[in-house]
């Protein structure tokens, strides 16, 4: 099998260097991800700038952009095949509930699967500095092999998040839906040595929803949390009210 990986924290993290070791069990790896972190980049592509990419060594090329550019130049460009698989991760940090809107780690599963090729994001809930990633790999290898074997529904790819804790310790994993969060919304603006303003977004830890079949409480209950997400961001039970609308 041949596998591409990429991730929003940047080539070097340590998230996506253990899931590369651990995939090699599978097949070939190729890692084609940012030459630094790019994190909350969501599904944005670079159109208006040249992407430089550097091979570090092989196998592993660093793009001075955005995931989704990321799997762009590896599937058009870097790769001489295109891939069976791809994965995008171990992200640092949890992918839950609402931000995976924001999610560069997310957004690079979405755009495997729009190119027609099985995805899996991988994140491990934790910003511990010294968090272990291996029970991570080794969750994202087990659901990796079972892609690979049956396959994914039609325009879906699985959204993965880890509890931070031994492998021993891991409940089993729950099938669940994307939970919601309350927004803080809270901006900190102060004022440089200069005197100029600057402001800091996003400067508070969110807070989620705890509500049974979501994303969040399985995590938060220590099961690892596989969500099925899809492209298709249609609301069909809006489109019966709106139908009946004189516009």
């Amino acid at each position: 099998m041949k596998i591409m990986i990429t991730n929003d924290d940047g080539i070097n993290a340590s998230g996506i260097l253990a899931l590369a070791s651990a995939l090699q069990k599978l097949g070939s790896v190729t890692v084609v991800a940012p030459d630094r972190e790019r994190s909350g980049a969501g599904h944005s592509l670079t159109l208006h700038s040249p992407l430089r990419v550097f091979e570090l060594r092989p196998g592993f090329f660093a793009v001075d952009g955005t995931p989704t550019d990321c799997v762009n130049m590896g599937i058009h460009n870097l790769l001489p095949f295109k891939p069976d698989l791809v994965l995008s991760g171990i992200n640092h940090g949890p992918n839950l509930g609402d931000d995976i809107t924001y999610s560069g780690t997310v957004a690079a599963a979405m755009e495997a699967t729009l190119m027609g090729i099985p995805a899996i994001a991988v994140s491990l809930a934790t910003f511990r500095s010294d968090a272990s990633f291996a029970a991570a790999a080794e969750t994202a290898v087990r659901i990796a092999a079972r892609v690979a074997a049956n396959g994914l529904p039609d325009d879906t790819f699985l959204n993965i998040n880890v509890p931070d804790c031994q492998a021993a310790e891991l409940r089993p994993p729950l099938i669940t839906r994307q939970g919601k969060r309350s927004f803080v919304g809270k901006i900190v603006d102060k004022t440089d040595p200069r005197g100029r303003k600057y402001y800091w977004i996003g400067s508070e830890e969110p807070d989620f929803n705890d509500e049974e079949g979501t994303d969040f409480h399985a995590v938060n209950r220590g099961h690892v949390s596989i969500t099925p997400l899809h492209l298709d961001l249609t609301n069909y039970e809006s489109m019966k009210i709106l139908e009946k609308w004189v516009i």
